[in-house]
């Protein structure tokens, strides 16, 4: 039956709810699993009620995100779906989080991935499993799911891992193109939030969760001081990030990302260098699970999955391994907007990645001999870009481009005569001096309509002191003109007939990436962009099953959910303000009754002429609630520098009703390293 299910953002799709299931569920809401070192964590389970008799394969995933009510509205969406088709569904909350005991000191530890590797041999050991586990995520989860499969745990049979990553350092939040993205900042101030939760008395005990509180509070990272004392690619990097060693990977990969994310390029990665068997997915998503993502159309992605589980878990023959290597959806070209609840476009399929069919074609945007341009962007050139992953259903994606390309340096390419398909990484090739010794550059490839709108398509950061090595950057040389490849993300996007090819650069990209210390001048004196094309696509050449789920959470709203984004410009003084406020709502479980409400609020200040007036703040709001019992965390920070320093501050504010009964500050500041 079709029935209204309600998306955790606030919005709202539909889906085929499935409430009959070959095999009848049972749910074990607090299944504790103790580690070697004694640490207990909380799993919620799932699995048919006769696994006992009949034994199941399982599928784990591993988070950090509160089992209880983080991610509650799609797990009941997803795990009682796949017990129900003969698996036993664990969800773990990771130590220092959630309902389980002990501390995180830091994403992705080898304490993280250990006790997920002790998890699968608990499971495997189990007298409900058959002995064969797969392990599954979304973001975090599908991080740690591949960098646990690299460390080959023997029961781990097969992996589906979603919007993540091969590289640590170059491909995640933390450094782009050797560019420190805004998003460190972001993100470990969401942390800081997320992983001051208490667990919930029901399940913890009325005498026991107060201390596991305070202790975790004492313990609580700021984990931005961290990343930024790694500046370049060394060990810290280099471990977990599995594109060191494809090869260390043997559990079958299905990988699965979208267009709208952030991590658009680890599909093409996996694909292109798993030596086991692996697939790829990427539709036209923002940061989220393809049976409820948007924008549209969403895919049957519990099918999916149970086609990859059923053929490496359960040995049955679902036709996967004859599945293209490489499915993705060609976007058709829209009107510029802060949120699509849809993407017209085509499905299309290559057997092999990187694909025969795509021809690379060289544009040259500078003719030889011509006079370098100057690049000297205003500090705010950027604001256009929208989220580095959106999440909310909201206006967050990126908005037409011209106010961006007003500011930067543009190439215009002649109409297309017809519609033409870019399919892959766009490169862009230049020569260019700095007058800095450290300086970034920032290419975006936009669809220009006939009216003047444009459209992003992808885009690409570099820090010119990165152009060879991440691991061993070269300051340069004031003067002295270089040669630098600029590699824009992965896509898959059709050009009409009649429009034009832009290329816009820039030297700022504000608040993607942080500003160079001194306000920088490019002379740009050679630039050839290079195009990965593919025979235009008439129409689908795959489908997938429309979506289906479980029976949806039941929940009582008590504040409903709202996303805003302003930017506004101070006459007087001329500093430019992003302002971001994310009410994700208050809803009441109505299982256990257990209320939760969350707001976040983000402010990106800079002066156009002043790449040292950046700053970021962040201010979080956790709230949880039941029958008079009431907590509270506040969670602020601020991120800004100087020429020599990075200057970073954060506190904690914990409450039990309106009594502070936590406090702490945190002040760091961390030298810049050709930053």
């Amino acid at each position: 039956m079709m029935i209204e299910s309600r998306l955790g953002s606030g919005r709202y799709a539909f889906m085929k709810t499935i409430t009959e299931f070959p095999r009848k569920v049972v749910e074990f809401p607090d299944m504790g699993i103790v580690m070697p070192d004694g640490c207990r964590l909380s799993a919620r389970v799932w699995m048919p009620e006769d696994a006992g008799t009949d034994p199941v394969p399982a599928i784990l995933e591993h988070l950090p995100y509160r089992k209880r009510d983080g991610t509650i509205f799609r797990d009941q969406l997803t795990h009682p779906y796949f017990a129900g088709h003969g698996y036993a569904s664990i969800r773990v909350d990771m130590r220092g989080n959630g309902d389980s005991e002990g501390l995180m000191d830091d994403e992705y530890s080898e304490q993280e991935l250990q006790d997920a590797c002790d998890v699968i041999a608990w499971a495997a050991s189990q007298p409900w499993c058959n002995g064969n586990v797969g392990m599954m995520g979304i973001s975090w989860g599908g991080f740690n799911c591949l960098q646990v499969a690299a460390k080959q745990p023997p029961a781990l049979k097969a992996v589906i891992s979603l919007c993540s990553t091969v590289d640590r350092y170059a491909d995640d939040i933390h450094y782009k193109g050797g560019c420190l993205l805004t998003e460190n900042f972001g993100w470990a101030s969401t942390m800081l939030s997320y992983s001051s939760r208490p667990p919930d008395p029901l399940i913890a005990g009325d005498n026991r969760w107060r201390d596991l509180w305070l202790t975790r509070l004492e313990h609580q990272p700021f984990l931005l001081p961290l990343w930024l004392s790694h500046q370049h690619r060394d060990a810290y990097w280099k471990r977990g990030s599995i594109c060191e060693d494809f090869s260390a990977v043997k559990a079958a990969v299905l990988s699965i990302g979208g267009w709208h994310d952030g991590y658009r390029n680890t599909v093409s990665n996996l694909v292109a260098n798993i030596e086991a068997p692996v697939k790829g997915i990427i539709g036209p998503w923002i940061h989220k699970y393809p049976h409820y993502a948007g924008p549209k159309p969403a895919i049957g992605f519990l099918q999916e999955a149970l086609r990859w589980w059923d053929r490496w878990l359960k040995d049955i023959d679902t036709g996967v391994e004859a599945d293209p290597a490489y499915r993705a959806y060609v976007m058709n070209s829209v009107r510029p907007a802060r949120w699509h609840p849809e993407r017209p476009g085509r499905w299309v399929a290559e057997q092999e990645w990187p694909a025969p069919s795509i021809r690379t074609e060289d544009i040259a945007l500078m003719a030889d001999g011509k006079e370098p341009l100057i690049v000297a962007s205003p500090q705010s050139c950027g604001l256009a870009g929208g989220e580095y992953f959106p999440f909310t259903f909201g206006p967050e994606l990126p908005g037409d481009q011209r106010p961006d390309d007003a500011l930067s340096v543009c190439f215009d390419q002649p109409p297309v005569p017809e519609a033409i398909d870019i399919v892959g990484a766009p490169e862009v090739l230049v020569q260019v001096a700095s007058d800095r010794r450290q300086a970034n550059i920032a290419v975006r490839l936009c669809d220009v309509h006939p009216d003047g709108a444009s459209e992003l398509i992808s885009y690409g950061v570099l820090n010119l002191t990165h152009r060879n090595s991440h691991e061993f950057p070269e300051a340069l040389v004031p003067g002295e003109t270089v040669s630098a490849r600029i590699m824009l993300d992965q896509c898959a996007y059709r050009v009409p007939a009649g429009h034009r090819l832009r290329v816009a650069v820039s030297n700022a990209y504000w608040p993607l990436i942080w500003p160079s210390p001194e306000p920088v001048r490019l002379d740009l004196s050679a630039a050839t962009l290079r195009l990965p094309l593919r025979p235009a696509a008439r129409g689908d050449e795959v489908s997938f099953a429309e979506p289906e789920g479980a029976l949806p959470w039941a929940t009582e709203t008590i504040r409903a959910p709202n996303s805003e984004r302003h930017v506004a410009r101070d006459e007087k003084t001329g500093i430019v303000t992003l302002s971001i406020n994310d009410d994700f709502g208050e809803m009441r479980d109505l299982d256990h009754g257990l209320a939760t409400g969350s707001v976040a609020r983000e402010s990106w200040t800079i002066h156009p002429d002043d790449p040292l007036s950046a700053s970021g703040r962040t201010h979080w709001t956790q709230t949880l609630s039941r029958n008079g019992w009431s907590v509270r965390t506040e969670t602020t920070a601020e991120m800004r520098s100087d020429a020599e320093n990075f200057i970073l501050s954060a506190r904690i504010e914990a409450y039990e009703g309106e009594t502070l009964v936590f406090e702490r500050n945190f002040e760091e500041t961390l030298a810049r390293a050709l930053l």
